[in-house]
């Protein structure tokens, strides 16, 4: 029975958690902006969503694709909050008695045995803490980030620095770490108030700039100059992953979801513009500029891509960005101009092309996209 569930939960998150995908099919709605500026598309969108979410998306317990775990629920939760609705509406104040519910004494997030309590954790503080406007969750984020560290793969799992685990966080059932839930681990360390000289933080940090297709005194495990263009993939711990593949040579491809994680993990620890790790992040995500497809990717992994996307150019204060041909674009509008035509009839998005890692589940990718929206509203919603 553990065994399924965790199958299941496995599909659905090496997601987000987390840890995606790329949607050319789907009808372009008739509300799509007019303008990148159209504040009556972009509310027309959110209310749109929000109505799906009431009417078809909530389960009566408040809980979102409940059979997941708890993850979806934070996410469509804090989308939720960050589009305007304040802890007290009832949709909001549902899903939130549901995630108070599923925090357990050890300060994490859902079933003691779930092989996904990083990913879980992560993303109920970082909704508590858009939900803790008059400090009712204080105790309940501050356990939950000592839980969090508790995770880290570093010295009490009986890896030092040399150890290409060290500080990274992961999934229980494949037993190493990687560089979306670690990516998630650095965003809740963050929101719960640790800057960039936090241990944990720092720890993180080792382990994200070891995922990089770039070798510097950061980075000089055996994949570091195989593939050397600076993009970020899933992990170089337990032989290497991709999920991108391998070049010829035995390097691990990097891709534009987990190159955006990786650089947004990078600003949140500390890294400046200047960073020889950011500003080769940077250009290749420059290179690679799409909003129709997750670089190197393809279809899998999209609307987790876009999630991943707008926070990391958000968070580096970046409003245009140059591609491969010298054009410029103002990524927000051109990205949320990109999801209101991607936008289904009942007010939800789904990836219809490729369900991997659960984005067939309109829940999970409405809140997905009220996330993205949240960092790409037009000048009058600011």
């Amino acid at each position: 029975m553990i065994a399924a569930r965790f199958s299941r939960l496995s599909v659905a998150v090496s997601f987000l958690c987390g840890v995606a995908v790329a949607i050319a099919a789907f009808p372009v709605s008739a509300e799509g902006p007019k303008s990148p500026d159209d504040s009556a598309a972009y509310q027309r969108a959110v209310e749109k969503a929000v109505q799906f979410l009431r009417t078809q998306g909530q389960s009566d317990d408040g809980s979102y694709s409940g059979f997941t775990g708890s993850g979806v629920t934070s996410v469509v939760t804090t989308g939720l909050l960050r589009n305007g609705r304040t802890p007290n509406d009832p949709l909001v104040a549902k899903s939130l008695r549901y995630l108070e519910k599923n925090m357990q004494d050890d300060g994490g997030a859902g079933a003691p045995e779930s092989a996904l309590r990083n990913y879980e954790t992560c993303l109920a503080l970082l909704c508590f803490v858009e939900a803790n406007r008059d400090g009712r969750y204080d105790a309940t984020i501050k356990k939950a980030e000592l839980f969090l560290k508790g995770l880290q793969w570093d010295e009490d799992e009986g890896h030092n620095k040399s150890s290409e685990y060290y500080g990274g966080a992961g999934y229980g059932t494949h037993e190493r770490p990687d560089a979306s839930n670690t990516s998630f681990l650095i965003e809740a360390l963050k929101a719960a108030g640790n800057g960039p000289d936090d241990e944990a933080m720092q720890k993180a940090l080792i382990f994200v700039s070891r995922c990089q297709n770039l070798e510097t005194e950061h980075n000089t495990t055996k994949f570091a100059g195989k593939n050397p263009d600076g993009s970020i993939y899933y992990t170089p711990a337990a032989g290497g992953s991709s999920p991108a593949g391998e070049t010829a040579n035995g390097g691990l491809r990097g891709y534009g979801s987990m190159t955006y994680a990786g650089l947004k993990s990078m600003i949140y620890a500390g890294v400046g513009p200047d960073d020889p790790r950011v500003k080769a992040a940077f250009a290749w995500a420059s290179k690679h500029y799409d909003l129709k497809s997750n670089p190197g990717m393809g279809d899998a992994g999209l609307y987790y891509y876009y999630h991943m996307f707008a926070k990391a150019l958000d968070a580096m204060g970046v409003d245009e960005i140059e591609d491969a041909d010298g054009v410029k674009h103002d990524w927000r509008s051109e990205l949320r101009a990109e999801l209101v035509s991607r936008q289904r009839p009942d007010g939800s998005w789904t990836n219809s092309k490729n369900d991997r890692w659960l984005e067939g589940d309109p829940s999970l990718v409405s809140g997905y996209v009220l996330l993205t929206l949240s960092y790409c509203r037009p000048a009058a919603e600011k």
